[in-house]
């Protein structure tokens, strides 16, 4: 047997050879066998007769529950591995390997344990540890298969958690733990994103976002232009923010998100140094919010406008040599969605939940091929190189990122979270350069999520989504001589930005409706039903019968209309000829009479028409000019 890894281990001779006279010795001495063997081949030969024999299943028996379990794991789900990690994730602890660690089971001087005749080393200095195949077979006669392990949810979250804090006690110097209650936050989604949608757009249409046309990100402007108009704001406010120079700014996530999203989703693009609706994003601002939504989703799964880990701003190196090893963002999301759609739609399910069964299921993603280029604070010190296991804080921010900042903010998910201020650093305090960060990440703080109705949706769980009535907590009046006067709380600034759309504004709380104005609004492709609907529910009574007049004839105007795209206008000689042309088989298709002697040809239909003219017997000679 060489020393090297081995893939695969064919026989329990095999694993054996693998091992040292002492090792051997060890082994034996665990087993009912009283014989005093001395050479490798007799030892050999002995053990791997009583593994082969009756024997097995009493040895099988004499295993305590985990020690089974893992034994079960190998023979039926792992091709004959041990995978520490997994392992743990799936029964929240490890097997009794004797002294030996979770992660480095061999070592010198450590007594054997009974898994040690279930398991060998790949190699005489392996640490990975495999099961032979015979031993595979001869097992699955009578051990079970291991139990499925399913994602673990609940129906109602927690209003405090409780978090342990570690602190050096000077006085008596020693290392003391606090525990404190936090409060947990709670943000429902699913109407405020359909909202949040439509007023994005329409700051857009208004020319009012600015973009880098580097890298696309929002400038800060835009990002303190867009937070007030959004639902409830961003997730966290300028009152989260520690008075002092001491702690980090968490900075904006909402506003951020809905910049990259409709950019990404087709709705609007760069022109200039601001962005534009395209024609998909005007057709968005009245076409039904929950559907856009699910095509901004679907094609943010492809994007590469942004990749989420940019958004870690202390894990650096991402823009240097730590670039060249960064995997496709596209196949982490969508190992993340795999994950969300075993969750079960309305019920609260952790983040570490969700990792959890990623990793037992073996089901994780890989951020970086090379994390050793990428760092925290100085490319020198605190390199990420033990980032690359099947789970690590590359992992952890970004599954985060994607989570609250993206599938949160378009409302698929409801969250729960804290500040990021308030969460242990167990996970990344060993780390080099970690000592003054106030959190890794922006989004170290979210705990729970809980797939909505309108995430169901956008994943492909739900077929259809019916919208649940928007509410507002704004009260108007508004009056049969067409004034709409607020008698109620203050309107919010995406309300406002409403009002001021569809409406001229005559005092501080008055406004009033104008044709002009609305049609204006219409013409620019903002919804008069969405304007209407707004009314309805913020006002105190039904609406007055001229103002559901003047909405029927803003709709009637504003649909008697269409534009059915450019044409070229012909002028014939005269009438006859106009006539013949207009009726003939091979033309008619492709034109239409405009007055006695002129045709109107729709320029996508020019080279038809143009190609019929000929056999008709007349040609038409190009534009000049």
């Amino acid at each position: 047997m060489a020393s090297s890894d081995l893939l695969v281990l064919n026989t329990i001779q095999e694993g054996l050879n693998v091992r040292t006279v002492d090792v051997l010795r060890k082994l034996l001495a665990l087993l009912p066998i009283r014989e005093k063997l001395t050479r490798k081949a007799d030892l050999v030969k002995a053990i791997a007769a009583y593994l082969l024999g009756s024997g097995l299943k009493k040895l099988w028996n004499d295993l305590d529950t985990l020690q089974q379990a893992a034994v079960a794991e190998a023979v039926y789900l792992t091709d004959g591995h041990y995978y520490p990690e997994q392992f743990q994730a799936k029964y929240s602890s490890y097997p009794d390997w004797s002294s030996r660690s979770s992660s480095y089971i061999y070592g010198y001087n450590k007594p054997a344990a009974k898994l040690d005749l279930f398991f060998h080393p790949t190699g005489t200095y392996s640490q990975s540890v495999l099961m032979p195949q015979d031993l595979q077979a001869k097992l699955k006669a009578f051990v079970p298969k291991p139990k499925t392990f399913t994602i673990k949810s609940t129906t109602e979250i927690p209003q405090t958690v409780q978090v342990a804090y570690h602190r050096i006690d000077y006085k008596n110097r020693r290392k003391v733990t606090v525990t404190e209650d936090v409060s947990v936050r709670y943000c429902p989604t699913e109407q405020l994103a359909q909202r949040d949608l439509v007023a994005v757009l329409r700051l857009i249409h208004l020319g009012k976002v600015s973009v880098s046309d580097k890298t696309f990100m929002p400038s800060k402007a835009t990002l303190t232009a867009i937070a007030p108009l959004l639902q409830g704001g961003d997730y966290y406010s300028d009152a989260d923010e520690p008075d002092d120079t001491y702690h980090d700014p968490i900075g904006e996530i909402k506003p951020f998100a809905w910049v990259m999203l409709l950019q990404a989703g087709g709705l609007a693009s760069l022109v200039g140094k601001k962005l534009q609706l395209t024609k998909a994003g005007q057709k968005a601002m009245t076409d039904a919010a929950a559907t856009t939504i699910k095509a901004v989703w679907k094609k943010w799964m492809k994007t590469t406008l942004l990749d989420e880990l940019r958004r870690v701003d202390n894990i650096k190196g991402q823009t240097g040599k730590g670039k060249r090893g960064l995997t496709a963002v596209s196949g982490r999301r969508s190992q993340i969605v795999q994950g969300l759609l075993l969750c079960p739609v309305g019920e609260w399910v952790t983040v570490d939940d969700l990792k959890r069964y990623m990793i037992a299921n073996n089901e994780t993603f890989e951020v970086s091929r090379y994390p050793e280029n990428l760092y925290i604070l100085e490319s020198g010190y605190g390199n990420l190189y033990n980032a690359g296991g099947r789970w690590s804080i590359l992992q952890d921010t970004y599954m985060k990122c994607l989570l609250f900042e993206y599938a949160a903010t378009l409302g698929l998910v409801d969250i729960a979270y804290m500040p990021p201020y308030d969460v242990p650093r167990d996970d990344f305090n060993d780390l080099w350069g970690t000592d003054d960060l106030s959190f890794l990440s922006r989004y170290d703080g979210l705990l729970s999520f809980r797939i909505n109705s309108l995430g169901a949706f956008c994943l492909g769980l739900d077929a259809a989504y019916t919208a649940a009535p928007i509410t507002t907590d704004s009260t108007l009046r508004v009056l049969p001589n067409l004034d709409i006067v607020m008698t109620g709380a203050p309107l919010g600034p995406a309300e406002r930005l409403m009002m001021d759309t569809f409406t001229t504004q005559t005092s501080d709380a008055v406004w009033k409706l104008d044709r002009k104005v609305a049609l204006k609004a219409a013409e620019a492709g903002h919804s008069l039903k969405e304007f209407l609907d707004f009314l309805t529910q913020a006002s105190a009574e039904a609406l007055p019968k001229t103002v559901q007049q003047f909405f029927k004839d803003c709709r009637d105007r504003s649909a008697s209309l269409q534009d059915k795209g450019v044409a070229r206008l012909i002028e014939c000689t005269d009438a006859t000829l106009a006539a013949l042309i207009a009726n003939d088989s091979r033309t008619k298709k492709y034109c239409q009479l405009a007055g006695d002697k002129h045709l109107v040809v729709p320029l996508e239909q020019e080279t038809r028409f143009r190609n019929g003219l000929r056999k008709v017997g007349y040609t038409l000679p190009m534009a000049k000019g």
